[in-house]
């Protein structure tokens, strides 16, 4: 017995926009050369957040050292720094958008600071040592010279500890 109805037609499904761009262009970029490590793409971008936070951390410390000293400028420049080199970094070197975590991101930032404190810190009070009668511009060679040692462990740590996530991103 064969039926009289006519057969049901499967939908014709039409590409969307969407599926038709994602078709078109792949979601990730395809790199060349040294680029194609995700670890130096990172340090491209942490260098440029690095130059922006450093020239904003020597002008907070030239700024604040008359008033307050080597030591507490020191400290309140980095502290205002960090903050705001954690919140770079995390958006543009590791490219995290979202805002889970962000809290704990920045908390685990703190560490950072306390690390960079010890080493710029420790940098100034060697100088003093050796010669109490330094110039603010000696200061500045200082903590700049040992902020390079405090950049390798932040980028490390930023990289191995807090944004682990993003490490290839």
């Amino acid at each position: 017995m064969e039926s009289s109805a006519p057969p049901v037609a499967e939908p014709q499904t039409r590409p969307t926009r969407r599926t038709e761009s994602a078709r078109q262009f792949p979601a990730t970029r395809h790199y060349r050369g040294i680029l194609r490590y995700p670890v130096i793409r990172q340090l491209i971008r942490f260098t440029g957040v690095g130059i922006v936070c450093t020239a904003t951390s020597l002008a907070l410390y030239a700024l604040l050292r008359p008033w307050i000293g080597p030591q507490p400028a020191n400290a309140a420049a980095l502290i205002i720094t960090s903050v705001m080199n954690t919140a770079l970094n995390r958006r543009l070197t590791f490219k995290i958008t979202d805002q889970r975590r962000k809290a704990h991101d920045h908390l685990n930032g703190l560490v950072l600071i306390v690390v960079a404190l010890v080493i710029t810190g420790g940098s100034l009070g060697v100088l003093h040592w050796l010669r109490p009668d330094a110039t603010v511009a000696d200061e500045l060679w200082t903590t700049t010279l040992s902020g390079f040692l405090s950049t390798a462990v932040r980028f490390t740590m930023l990289r191995h500890w807090i944004f682990r996530r993003a490490r290839h991103r």
